[in-house]
Order: structure tokens, then sequence, then C-alpha cells
């Protein structure tokens, strides 16, 4: 295609015989996009010791090369009076504008300034290792496995010396483009790897070629860029099955397929993008459907008339829902399995990228079959149409749905479940059935119906409908004021609301909740800081304690050396409830006291935790009281502890709300030394699933909130400890041996190197995320045994593993060995030279000395003798571990049961088998752990940067 540039326009004209071989319906017709992405961080290094970190360019530029003097035409010209020297020029990149895209092509650019002669000399283009405001000459070394570097490309190039020069060679960008003839270089491939998450950082570094040459003396401007050609990466569809025009059925079980009624059934699919790729999508969603075959095997169903494409000609974008009627009708009593993949479409629609499919949804054909069975909200809640969602009701409100035949059909009986159930309810006869449905949980809940005809044949429905938060809390308090009373935030109107008055505490900017955006201003989080005589409380009552309630705060406990109350409500001489920590059982628990006399007991009626709590970390604790059961539950981190029952009945306490101490005997004890944050009291009991959403809280945007208490950066840092900038205090303090600091980076020599806190820093059992950069040595990893596994960070029990990243050797292979410019290094007999490295995985889970742990394993190897980002989340209300790479998610989330900590947490080794071992050879340049579990790629780049 032309292209026509001006200052103030670019002009793209298409090629005629592309547009007249278009139909309308392909158009619109897309040029393959680009990206620029500008570097981070950029510096330039001297032999002589000079460091430029973060240079301008200016008008003259930064220079690469040797620094002396040279003759020119019979005159000897001169760079410098003194001492020759040698420049080289690093960039930095981060991979933000490349996330959720393949790349196709990659060009980096830089404009040459100035030159020291009018001939051309070569510049190298090289990958090295990372660069901070602390690296020296020489220089980072290379991403190889023997630490070299890694060419990018060469040019031969003079620029910037105008008139001088005839012709005139005026300043010019110098553009680095793989040359296919040289099969060296590798711009485009490295740069792929990039975007793909395989390491977190892209160092670029000029150089010339020949640095005894003055003559190859340049200057280069800051303007560094990598300007990239790439195509959205299609992800598996969603919201895919059979259509019944509100919802999707999708039986993923061969052996319980859906009975289908529709010989030409419509198919569902709604292609995605990852996250990031979303911009110019070019989207199909490709259709397959296979058919069962007698003798068990399966093959491809005849095409319906317009192919397996959706839509067949032209694209969609990311999100847009797909259908294809399979207008090649079905063959009765035969099964079925579809399943959708993704094509994300470039090169004009000439070539495509294809997502990994959804899983198969099994079907049988049987057209005499019942059909959907209508399904008919009759009270509290109202099906989801297009276009149109309502929440109401609310968790553990109920409502009536009837379920009929459909047109024709005449039914025997209806079974159902709700998207909460794990088994279908109890079969009810009848040619039309009323039933009661109450959900457990708030927001999208599905409901699916099967009818039954008197042949024992079923027919399936499925509608979506909204359930509503339900009534809110009767107290909240955030904490989060400059100061003052804390304000009960559950109530807008100033005499609905029971603020609470402080005597003695004071805020503190290490709230749960992290960076909060309230009233308009954007900050850190604030805490209760209580402890000693210290405390919070209301005027007044805020919970009638005679009728069920739920009572819930996070905490962080500083000691456990005696009893410590968060909550409490004055009676005269008791709290009914005590919530908090009991010294005697070192347990977390809630305890109720039986009546309000001057002596009465607080053991009848009482739940202790499982687990011991962990110190100084953040805790959600709920207790409810439920006066129709008759019973009391305590939860930690969202996880029912235990339920006892009420053996008195509740009873009234007209005083006020206590945060921080307790009423006993008539006076005030069990002062909570630590923290309190985000208190709220419903006058209900609440359901576990509501439980386990307040110990997961989210934002507007539907992400986690997530404290920072962990922060760790070896830039800079030497000695023997590295402080902890999270102001949460927890110093990590480096083995007598095999650890150090050089300034950049936290260097372990995989024998008996590592850095521990003296505790667990993040609570194991409630939702939290541990985000490391690390290079792994390779030549020292081929050492180790294949299935050796080395630790990068993890917290122990008190005999093994808690959680873990760490990173496996699988096996080695042979690489060939290059030299500086790449090319193969031969032996005397003329052979090329090999060397054996080692090949790894990356993993996040239980480290065991077995390997019988559960972990989420990497996609691909692990980039060695590089810098990748990983991180780990579990997420305590889904029960859930995820590992990214980078920001690229590793496969599905993985069911998780957590496991308490009791001792350090360690970066460099594993404690597995009650002994230290899993040494971990090679550089953590950052650690950090937040209080809450990211769940996405875009969360990973908006909150750790990877």
């Amino acid at each position: 295609m032309a292209v026509d540039v001006t200052p103030t326009q670019v002009t793209v004209t298409p090629d005629a015989d592309l547009i007249a071989d278009t139909t309308s319906a392909e158009l619109p017709l897309y040029i393959d996009p680009s990206v620029e992405m500008n570097e981070s961080e950029r510096t330039v290094l001297s032999s002589d010791g000079d460091v430029f970190y973060n240079f301008s360019g200016g008008d003259n530029g930064m220079s690469v090369g040797r620094c002396s003097s040279a003759l020119i035409g019979g005159v000897r010209y001169y760079c410098t009076t003194g001492s020759a020297y040698t420049n080289r020029m690093y960039f930095e990149f981060t991979p933000g504008k490349l996330k959720g895209k393949q790349v196709l092509d990659a060009t980096f650019a830089v404009t040459e300034t100035w030159s020291f002669s009018c001939d051309a000399r070569w510049v190298d283009l090289e990958r090295t290792d990372g660069i901070s405001s602390s690296t020296k000459w020489p220089g980072p070394g290379g991403p190889k496995s023997d630490n070299s570097w890694d060419q990018m490309g060469d040019r031969y190039v003079s620029a910037g010396r105008g008139d001088a020069c005839s012709p005139s060679q005026p300043r010019a960008p110098i553009e680095f483009n793989d040359n296919p003839d040289e099969t060296d270089e590798n711009l485009t491939s490295t740069v792929k790897a990039f975007a793909d998450g395989k390491f977190s950082t892209l160092t670029l570094m000029l150089k010339a070629k020949d640095e005894s040459d003055p003559i190859a003396w340049k200057r280069f401007d800051d303007d560094a860029v990598i300007d990239v050609v790439y195509v959205g990466k299609p992800a598996v569809p969603t919201e895919y099955g059979l259509e019944t025009g509100t919802n999707q059925i999708c039986s993923k079980s061969a052996t319980a397929p859906t009975m289908w009624s529709d010989p030409t059934p419509n198919l569902a699919a709604t292609p995605q993008t990852v996250a990031g790729g979303e911009s110019g999508a070019s989207l199909r969603v490709y259709f397959d459907l296979d058919v069962k075959n007698t003798d068990g095997t399966w093959s491809d169903a005849k095409e319906p008339t317009t192919g397996s494409l959706s839509p067949t000609s032209g694209y969609v974008g990311d999100g847009v829902d797909r259908n294809k009627t399979w207008d090649a009708t079905l063959t009765d009593g035969k099964q079925y399995r579809y399943r959708a993949f993704t094509q994300s479409y470039y090169n004009s629609g000439d070539s495509h990228l294809a997502s990994a499919a959804t899983p198969f949804c099994y079907f049988t054909v049987d057209s005499s079959a019942p059909k959907p069975p209508t399904i008919t909200f009759n009270t509290t809640y109202t099906a989801c149409e297009p276009g149109a969602c309502t929440p109401s009701g609310a968790p553990g409100r109920s409502g009536t749905v009837t379920f009929g035949p459909a047109s024709g059909d005449t039914n025997v009986g209806y079974d159902y479940k709700l998207s909460t159930d794990s088994t279908w309810r109890p079969f009810k006869s009848g040619a039309t059935v009323t039933e009661t449905i109450t959900p457990i949980d708030s927001g999208t809940m599905t409901l699916e119906v099967r009818a039954k005809d008197a042949q024992g044949r079923y027919g399936s429905n499925k509608v979506r409908f909204l359930v509503a938060e339900g009534d809110g809390p009767v107290g909240r308090w955030t904490f989060n004021e400059a100061s003052g009373a804390a304000v009960d935030v559950s109530a807008t109107t100033t005499a609905l609301r029971d603020d609470a008055t402080l005597s003695g505490a004071t805020r503190v900017t290490t709230g749960r909740r992290g960076v909060v955006t309230e009233n308009g201003a954007t900050g850190e989080d604030k805490a209760l800081k209580v402890g000693g005589t210290s405390y919070a409380a209301t005027a007044a009552k805020v919970l009638e304690t005679q009728a069920s309630y739920t009572a819930a705060a996070w905490v962080r406990l500083d000691a456990t050396a005696a009893n410590a109350t968060v909550l409490g409500q004055d009676g005269t001489h008791y709290s009914p409830f005590f919530l908090g920590y009991c010294a005697t059982a070192n347990r977390w628990c809630l305890r109720l006291a039986d009546a309000d006399a001057a002596t009465t007991s607080l053991d009848n009626q009482r739940v202790n935790s499982v687990e011991a709590p962990q110190l100084k970390v953040w805790t959600h604790l709920a207790a409810v009281v439920d006066t129709t059961a008759k019973t009391l539950t305590l939860y930690v981190n969202g996880v029912p502890q235990g339920t006892d029952t009420l053996t008195t009945g509740a009873w009234s306490a007209a005083g006020a709300l206590q945060i921080g101490r307790v009423k006993y005997r008539g006076g005030y004890v069990d002062h909570f030394p630590g923290e309190v944050d985000e208190v709220a009291m419903w006058q209900e009991a609440k359901l576990p699933e509501a439980i386990a959403r307040e110990a997961s809280p989210v934002g507007a945007d539907g992400k986690a909130y997530a404290e920072l208490v962990a922060q760790y950066s070896p830039e800079g840092a030497t000695g023997t400890t590295l402080a902890d900038t999270s102001g949460y205090g927890n110093t990590l303090t480096l083995s007598g041996s095999g650890a150090s600091l050089d300034g950049e980076a936290l260097v372990l020599d995989g024998a008996a190197g590592a850095a521990t806190a003296s505790r667990p820093l993040v609570a194991d059992g409630g939702s939290f995320t541990a985000a490391t950069t690390v290079n792994v040595d390779t030549a020292a990893l081929t050492g180790k045994p294949d299935g050796y596994r080395a630790q990068v960070l993890g917290q122990r029990t008190a005999t093994g593993s808690s959680w873990s990243l760490w990173v496996e050797k699988t096996g080695t292979l042979s690489e060939p060995v290059l030299d500086d410019d790449g090319n193969p290094v031969l032996d005397d007999n003329g052979v090329p030279q090999t060397t054996t490295v080692a090949v790894a995985r990356w993993h996040f889970g239980r480290l065991t000395a077995d390997g019988g742990g559960t972990s989420v394993v990497s996609d691909e190897a692990a980039v060695l003798d590089s810098e990748v980002g990983l991180v780990g989340a579990y997420d305590a209300r889904t029960r859930e571990i995820t590992l990214f790479v980078g920001s690229t998610r590793q496969g599905d989330p993985l069911a998780y049961t957590a496991s308490a900590g009791t001792g350090e947490f360690a970066a460099g080794k594993g404690y597995v088998g009650g002994a230290w071992g899993h040494h971990l050879p090679g550089r953590i340049t950052d650690i950090r752990l937040w209080a809450g579990a990211v769940t996405d790629a875009t969360q990973v780049e908006n909150l750790i940067g990877y």
C-alpha cells in the first residue's frame, strides 16, 4: 500500500486489487496494528568509571565506542586530550504495552546525532541482563548460560555530521530489524518472548562492534523505542454451550450427556482475547462438532451450510456473542460433542492464531424428547433477559418459580439445581411444579431445570437471575478519617450513625485495604491501633443481641501472652459475646456469656479456631449468632471453624459497642494488642458465602483490595540485613554464608544462601499474593540432579512448606556455543561446540520432598539467566491458587487446601520434611507480599507492575 507522510497526517492508499477482492461482509479491513514501547530506564557506562543514569540526550546525545584520537585524511582528530576510554549505552524496557499481544515483527530505533567520521562503522545491539542506578562498568553480563550477551542485530552507519560529509549526513533514526540472512539476529523472537512474559525486563545495549576503533565513536539520543507489529492473542471463548435463548447448557460429562430435542441445535460461544489484546482485534469463533461412532471413536460431524466459523465473513471484536445454527441435521439417537475456539486474524485475514479449546459439551439428539421446559419466576426474583437484568431478593431470601412443559410436550416431573449446587435437587412429580428457591449468595445466579417425560427422557433449560446484596450492615467503621471519631459509614444520615469515639487509640496507615479512593481522594487506607488502655466505643448499642446478629473485623495480633478481645457490646456486667483470642487455648475464639449476671460462664457456649493464630498478619474474624437455628459459629479468614449450640438463649445488651476491649464482671478487660480495621455489624445471621466475601474485600472495580505487607528492594543495599520498606518492619536477615547483597540483588549460591524473616508475613489461610523477580543461574542449576526444586520464596509449617514459589529442574539439553557475534564456536576439528544446560519449570503451591504437593506449573519451560517476574496468589474465597509468569496466567486456577504456617518466611531456601534445603542458585531483585489475592493479568500489571 502507498503511504504518504506529511507533518500533519499520514495517508494510506489501499491496494486496488485488495479492495476489489473484498466483499462487503468482510469489511472493515484492518491494517495490522503496531505499538511503540519507550524505555523505562537508561544509562551510559564508561570505562573511566563515569555513570550517566537516566541521561538526557539534549542537542548532542551521549556517546558510544572508543574516545581516543584517529588520523582522518592526513589530519589527526582528538576525542579527548586525556586518557582514552570506552562507552556503552543501555536502554531497559518493561512489557506493559505488549500485554496480550502476539508479536509479528519488532524494530529497535534510536537517533544517531553525531559520528566521529563520515565513514560508516558497525554498531551492535546486544541484549544484556538488567541495569539500575548502581550499575557500573563493565556493565551487566548477558542472558546466555555462559553469561554472555545475545546479539539482536548490527548496523553499518554514519549519521549526524551534516554538511561536513558529501553527501550530507544529517542526524537520523537508526533502525535494527532482523536480517533473515543472519540467523543470529533475533530481535523479533526476543521481543515476542518478552511480550509472552517469559522474562520481566528487556535491556538492550548499544556498543561499537570494534571498541578499539576511535572512528566508531558515535553519539545517540535518549529516544530509543521498540516498534512492534502485533495481533491480539486469542483466549478461550466464554459463554459456550447449547443455546436456550437465555443461557447455555453444557454437560462436560461424556457419561451424562444433555438430551437435546432439536436436531439443528443453536451453538453459542463468545470470542475473547487475552487481556491487553482487545484493541483492533479481528475475531471469529470456530465451532467444532464431533459425532460418536458405533465403535466408540469420534469423527467430525457434517458441516452446516454456513461452515464452522462465525461470522462466516468479516470479523467481530473481543467479547461479542456468536451463534451457529448447525443446519446439517443431526441424527436421532447419536451422541455428539461440541467445543469452540477463538481465532484472531491478521495479515489482511490471510493468517490467524487460534486459542485453546473450551471443554467439550456432550449431548444426545432425540427429536421426540422434551423440549426446554418453561421457567417462570413468581415471587422475589426475575429472569435476566437480553438488555434487562434487575437485582432482587437477597442471599437467604426465598422466592417461588414454576417449571412447565414446552408447547406440545407432556412432562411427568422436574429436577433442578442452582449454580451454587453441586448436585441436582430431588425430582418432583407433576405436569407443572412450583418450587421454592433460596439463593445463598448475591450476584448472578443460574437456575438449570430438567423436564422428564413418561419414557424417562429429559429436556433442559437454563436461565440467569440477579440476586441483590440484601440488607446492609447496621454498623461499619473503616477508620479512614483524618482525625476525630470513627464514622459509621453504614448510614448517610448523621442521626442514624453510630460513630465510635477513640480513647487513646490512634490511626495508622497500614489499613487492610491498601490504597483506596474515598471522597475523591486516593491514599493509604488506615487502621486503628489499640492496646494497653486504648480502645474505641460507640455512644449507644449497635446490635440487638437478643436477635440474630453477625460481628466481623480485620485484626493484626501483636502478642499472645493474654486474652485479647476485638469486639464486644456492653451489658450491665458482661458483653453477650467475646470475639478475639483466648490465651489458654492459644486459639482465636468466640465466647458467649450465659447471662448478664455478676458472675457467669464463658465456656458453655464457645467455639475455638482450628489453628493457632499467626502473629502480626492480617486475619479476618467473624462471629455469627443465629437465634433461630440456636447456633454460634466462628469464622477465620472466611472459613468456618466450628459451631456450638446456644444453650441459654440470647439476651439483650443495651450498652455501647467496644472495639479493642470487652466488659467482664462490670469492668473492662482483654485489651487487644495490635490493629483493627473494617469492623462491621449486621442484624442477621450472615450465610457462609457472605462471610467469605467479607473476608475477601473488593473495590468498585471488582478487584481485590490488596495491602502491601512486605517489600524488599536490594538495589543499593549492602550488609547482612534487608529492610522492609512496606511499613510493617519485617526485616530479612541473610544467612551467615552463601548470601550477599551486591547493591543490585540478593545473591544466593544455591548451597547455603538464604534470607529469612522470623515469622510468617501473610496469613496462609487468608487471601494473599507473593511477587518476586528472580534470575536463576543456569550453570549452577545444571549441576543439580533432575527433579531438584529450588525455593524462591515461601513460608513454612512445623514440618514443611506452607506455600512456595519454586523452580524445578526437569532435565537438560544441549545448545551450541556462540561467540560474542553470535557465530558458532568450533573445536580443533571444525565441529561446532555444544554445552549442556538445565531445563526447568516454575511452580506455585506446596513444596514437598516427595513431589506430592499441590502446585500450578508454568505452561512453558522457565527462562533461566534472565530476570523473570513471578506472582503466586491464593484466593481464600474460591480456595484456589494461581501462578503468573510476568502478568501471564499459567493454566487455570487450581483447588488448594491452605495450611497454616508456624515458622519463618524464607527467600532462597525451603523447609521440607522438617529440615531446610532446596537452596536457590541465582539473584533476587524484588520481593513483595500483599494481603489480598490478585485475580487477573490486568491487576498484576496495575498493582505489581510485571
